[in-house]
């Protein structure tokens, strides 16, 4: 059974309740908005802010079974940063991905620091 995850609107202070991403990258944090994801059942949802500090790099590339929508509210976000250093392309506020399952995504640099709205879903379709 599904948990009621109705939350009326309301402020979300960015002060606290901040906490490591799970997998992540050390220093890379996390607020969870609504958490209904089961990665095991294949169903649900999350969405959270993802928060960056200045010169976090998170190395690894990325590949799930579920989509991923994120919106860069904050700083800027480069996306494949080589071993090198060297980028593919930097974003900032206002910049859209949608990841459909299976889509490989990262490594992530940001030398500013960044904050970005992440969903994150199984759809019951195909991709």
């Amino acid at each position: 059974m599904q948990p009621d995850l109705r939350r009326d609107l309301h402020a979300v202070g960015l002060d606290s309740g901040w906490e490591p991403v799970p997998g992540g990258a050390p220093g890379l944090q996390q607020k969870m908005l609504s958490n209904w994801l089961d990665e095991d059942a294949k169903v649900g949802c999350r969405t959270r802010l993802i928060r960056f500090p200045p010169g976090q790099t998170v190395p690894a590339r990325f590949v799930h079974d579920y989509w991923e929508e994120v919106y860069i509210l904050d700083g800027r976000l480069a996306i494949g940063v080589g071993e090198d250093g060297t980028t593919m392309e930097t974003f900032g506020p206002a910049s859209y991905a949608c990841r459909p399952p299976g889509t490989p995504h990262g490594p992530f640099r940001s030398e500013a620091g960044c904050l970005f709205l992440e969903v994150q879903y199984y759809s019951g379709d195909a991709a």
